[in-house]
């Protein structure tokens, strides 16, 4: 290549960025990115106008615009902007039910370029204060709760109890006392605070949950009754608590560890395939012992009365296995079915280890 060309190259080149970048300049706007702050929701719709002068040559008109979300709402000079003239984007944005930060963008496309702008809002939201109706919506009596039911969650099967707070408030005209009486499984024990809820007051419910006198592990529900002094059938409230109780571990060494059990499967899923309708199908599931010390079986739990599962021995020496038959029953069942069962063990690395088993049930 000749020194002459290599220049007519070298100006081509900048000749073309030269009329690129005049391109993108040709709408020049106050500001690309717009930034609400904090918004209120129930303030309703919020609304930026992007204005923008074509400094171009030529007329330009925007042929559309589209926003990233449904949320927001574009709009835009509709005629054609002359050369000097200026125009505006609009984005209007409904943050109804979109508490937090936001950021969202709108796509402006015109018929000066295959090149489309984009602009961009955000704030942040600050969810409208909801009502008492709202945020307890469970009326029992002259009180109202979140839920009937409690979900304490995870508990563990430690010398204390678990104890978890749940609001109520008192919406009547009148003080609620709550009385002493209650109808529990010993493990479980109500407290109030306080005692006697005022009118149009806040209290809570303390759920005091004794895992390790429970005896039991896995997902539990029980039906808990407390009284208050109001009239009639409003002083007997009902309601269930739950709680998923899991073995507790104190914190071991790496050495403890080695010497720990460790329960090892030779698969967690089991297909039967397609099976007959009515019937019972048996799988097998191989558990080993692959720890340091004895691994004993606590107990096995499933999550369908369809399911049983019988385990060849509940105690395994360090590098013993057994085997696990799960049944499943077919009957009353047609389409799809996918079933767990949870082993629960002294393994301290995994102490509830799940295993499916899934199939296709025939139709007769």
């Amino acid at each position: 290549m000749t020194v002459k060309h290599f220049l007519l190259v070298i100006v081509g080149m900048v000749s073309t960025v030269f009329v690129y970048a005049q391109q993108a300049e040709e709408l020049v706007f106050s500001e690309k990115t717009f930034d609400f702050g904090t918004v209120k929701e129930e303030d309703g719709p919020i609304i930026h106008e992007f204005s923008f002068i074509n400094k171009g040559l030529k007329p330009i008109k925007i042929t559309g615009v589209k926003a990233s979300c449904g949320c927001t709402t574009p709009d835009w000079t509709k005629e054609t902007v002359n050369p000097g003239e200026t125009g505006y984007i609009q984005a209007q944005y409904n943050p109804r039910n979109r508490p937090g930060a936001f950021n969202k963008s709108l796509t402006v496309t015109t018929d000066a370029s295959n090149t489309p702008m984009r602009l961009y809002i955000k704030g942040n939201v600050v969810p409208k204060p909801k009502s008492v109706e709202e945020e307890l919506p469970t009326a029992m009596g002259g009180l109202r709760v979140k839920y009937r039911s409690f979900n304490m969650g995870k508990v563990e099967t430690t010398d204390e109890p678990a104890v978890k707070e749940f609001q109520v408030y008192n919406m009547s005209e009148t003080p609620v006392t709550f009385l002493e009486k209650q109808e529990a499984p010993s493990y479980i024990r109500l407290e109030f605070d306080p005692q006697v809820l005022a009118p149009a007051s806040e209290g809570v419910v303390k759920v005091i949950y004794d895992a390790k006198a429970k005896n039991d592990l896995g997902f539990s529900s029980d039906n808990v009754k407390f009284l208050t002094d109001e009239e009639g059938d409003d002083a007997v409230k009902s309601i269930s608590v739950y709680a998923t109780i899991e073995e507790y571990f104190p914190p071991m060494s790496r050495e403890e560890m080695d010497k720990a059990p460790r329960l090892k499967l030779d698969e967690n899923v089991h297909d039967f395939g397609k099976l007959n309708a009515d019937k019972s199908t048996t799988g097998k599931f191989t558990l080993t012992n692959v720890g340091g010390g004895p691994l004993k079986i606590r107990q096995t739990k499933s999550n369908c009365t369809c399911v049983v599962a019988k385990l060849g021995k509940e105690t395994l020496e360090p590098g013993e296995s057994t085997e696990m038959e799960v049944t499943f029953n077919s009957e009353g069942r047609r389409g799809n079915q996918q079933k767990s069962v949870t082993i629960f063990s002294n393994d301290p690395r995994g102490s509830a280890q799940r295993v499916t088993i899934k199939g296709y049930v025939n139709s007769d």
